[in-house]
């Protein structure tokens, strides 16, 4: 059996996150792109993500040509994402930060957090500033793209399990991510997130617990009402079709909204 290490943040771990999420980024690449010509303002240079984490994408946009930055609650995360940008030439422009707190030198044409990162902010209070925030720091019709899962209004029992494979050179990591326990009153959902690493001479498991803030329809619908700098244009699902937009229902679990600056 694996030695296993129980981890107060397995965002501590850049390394291996990036290697199981890290060449996952194609889909939402050319999605974005394709999302900045539909509905952003007519020119899309400066990009920003909260909640950057390794940077897996931002060094993407960079090299195609974008003025990209980003900012992460986590000093590791951070230090990852800067080190692979200055690395390809880009400097270091992502920071340490509260994404319900903070503020941008230069407004940006278009901002981003695709899968979940969003869920990870408390409180309602804390959700709305971070709208806030986000729309204080775009141009006047920029977007913002935000993913997340929502909880189906009648899933009270909901469980997710989830598991993901990947390799890079002697380096074999499997991660896993389930569901521990879910409040719908309290809106608290509870994961755990484990790494199970494997090299020529090593094999250990790093497992870590992640808490969530829940969302059905109706409520991230009366939370982004409580936004008025921000107008919902469209909403897709995680196939990230542009010419294929969804309606959400009640029953709707993978949401990208796409808001755009007023």
């Amino acid at each position: 059996m694996p030695e296993v290490i129980k981890a107060n943040n397995l965002y501590d771990y850049p390394k291996y996150y990036d290697v199981v999420f890290g060449s996952d980024w194609k889909d939402e690449f050319d999605f974005f792109q394709d999302v900045f010509k539909k509905h952003g303002p007519k020119k899309v240079t400066r990009l920003f993500e909260p909640a950057c984490g390794t940077g897996r994408l931002l060094i993407k946009l960079a090299q195609a040509g974008f003025e990209v930055g980003g900012l992460d609650l986590n000093e590791k995360m951070i230090k990852y994402c800067n080190d692979r940008l200055e690395k390809g030439g880009f400097g270091r422009p992502c920071f340490v930060g509260d994404m319900a707190d903070f503020k941008l030198k230069k407004k940006v044409d278009a901002a981003f957090n695709p899968i979940n990162s969003f869920r990870h902010l408390p409180s309602e209070k804390a959700a709305e500033a971070h709208l806030n925030c986000v729309a204080d720091c775009l141009v006047k019709g920029g977007v913002y793209i935000l993913g997340l899962h929502l909880t189906p209004d009648d899933d009270e029992e909901w469980e997710g399990e989830e598991e993901w494979h990947a390799k890079r050179g002697n380096l074999s990591v499997i991660s896993q991510l389930w569901t521990t326990g879910f409040d719908p009153k309290t809106r608290i959902e509870t994961l755990t997130l484990s790494f199970d690493i494997r090299t020529p001479t090593k094999h250990y498991k790093i497992e870590g617990e992640e808490v969530y803030r829940s969302y059905t329809k109706k409520q991230m619908n009366a939370l982004l009402k409580r936004v008025p700098a921000f107008e919902l244009v469209e909403t897709y699902d995680f196939c990230y079709d542009i010419d294929d937009p969804i309606k959400v229902t009640k029953s709707t679990q993978d949401v990208v909204y796409i808001l755009k600056k007023v």
